[in-house]
């Protein structure tokens, strides 16, 4: 078992309706209470503690603690169930995350997943980050909601993805201008890991590639960061 300690991530999870508790309280100040208050509506179980305790079992607490199996930020649907369900929808977005490895950057690359209304994020199973309190605190909570597919094989992914209908767009430095290019219809944007890019089979598999025009003097943006932008300029066309 792991432990949510993050106002966002235990109220969101909480919200979600996904299994969690018991919420242990220690101590609870305004925004904790509220917290209790939303748990006792949804009958997640209390369970009072002492401070010491629950510093012993969630250190960076705030007075409270939700507990949640180790799985809480593990993948929920298959790839296969995502396709077969999007019947005649033609704008549904996906976004593949190639070996992104830092929990922060994953819990935030989820967030505006959440904000930008991403239909499916599509990892390799076992390879990207696993830290599910950090992802889950990280995200503000968008973990509970975002649509997560695992897959042994990046590449046959994006050819069951193009199969039905989709576009794949790597992303990088040197692309086309990401204004520049039509992402309506169904879509899907491959970010690389935070060393390496995308890896040269999958960049095999790209449709094209999208970049972000910079003036700045280092070499990139955060892929977080980047991930926002890209998004935002995908539903801006949408709109």
């Amino acid at each position: 078992m792991m432990y949510l300690t993050g106002f966002h991530a235990i109220e969101e999870r909480i919200k979600s309706g996904n299994p969690c508790g018991p919420l242990l309280v220690a101590k609870a100040g305004p925004r904790a209470k509220e917290i209790v208050t939303l748990a006792v509506n949804n009958k997640i179980r209390l369970e009072r503690t002492g401070s010491f305790e629950l510093d012993g079992i969630a250190p960076d607490n705030r007075g409270i603690a939700l507990q949640v199996a180790d799985d809480s930020g593990k993948a929920d649907i298959s790839l296969d169930s995502f396709i077969s369900n999007l019947g005649e929808r033609k704008d549904a977005l996906v976004l593949i995350l190639d070996e992104i490895t830092d929990p922060h950057n994953y819990g935030a690359i989820l967030r505006c997943c959440d904000q930008f209304a991403v239909d499916l994020v599509v990892s390799r199973n076992r390879r990207n980050a696993k830290h599910a309190a950090i992802i889950s605190q990280t995200s503000a909570g968008a973990v509970s909601w975002i649509a997560q597919a695992e897959t042994p094989n990046l590449v046959r992914g994006c050819e069951d993805l193009k199969e039905a209908g989709f576009w794949i767009y790597g992303t990088d430095m040197e692309g086309e201008p990401v204004y520049k290019k039509d992402l309506s219809g169904r879509t899907a944007l491959i970010l690389g890991g935070e060393g390496n890019g995308i890896s040269r089979l999958l960049r095999e598999n790209c449709d094209g590639f999208v970049g972000i025009p910079s003036s700045g003097r280092i070499d990139s943006l955060n892929v977080s960061v980047a991930c926002g932008v890209l998004l935002y300029e995908i539903r801006r066309q949408r709109a």
